[in-house]
């Protein structure tokens, strides 16, 4: 069995718990985008993506770095015939499914479980209207 075969595995369970948690979140963001300006749904939209990038730009790097480390100094080894052959430095691609695992299951499971427990605040249309000023 391939390394990508083990991790096709585990990103297909990691696949659908993250299709749950869209779904979990389209429901539960019905009633807030009504009680919200459109400006301001769309500038925390960006500020989340921006956000989530930066995190998947920060674990990516991070992960190839210990990963080079790791691999270089013989504490992990992988066996050429079940590798695919494509490597970030000495790190076989297949070993980045962990990291992209966890970007997509980490977040998934906090919105299934319910997201923060701090009561929200609703946005009121003067409050709104503040905070595009403010933008």
């Amino acid at each position: 069995m391939t390394y990508w075969a083990v991790n096709a595995v585990f990103l297909a369970i990691v696949a659908v718990v993250g299709l749950l948690a869209l779904v979990t979140a389209a429901v539960r963001g019905r009633a807030v985008r009504a009680s919200s300006s459109p400006a301001l749904t769309s500038r925390r939209r960006r500020e989340r993506l921006l956000g989530a990038g930066l995190a998947t730009g920060v674990l990516l790097v991070m992960t190839a770095v210990f990963d080079n480390v790791m691999i270089g100094i013989g504490l992990v080894g992988y066996d050429a015939t079940r590798i695919s052959g494509v490597f970030v430095g000495i790190a076989p691609l297949e070993d980045f499914a962990y990291a992209v695992a966890a970007l997509v299951l980490l977040p998934s499971v906090w919105v299934l479980l319910g997201g923060p427990k701090t009561p929200r605040v609703p946005v009121t249309r003067a409050a709104a209207t503040a905070e595009e000023a403010r933008s």
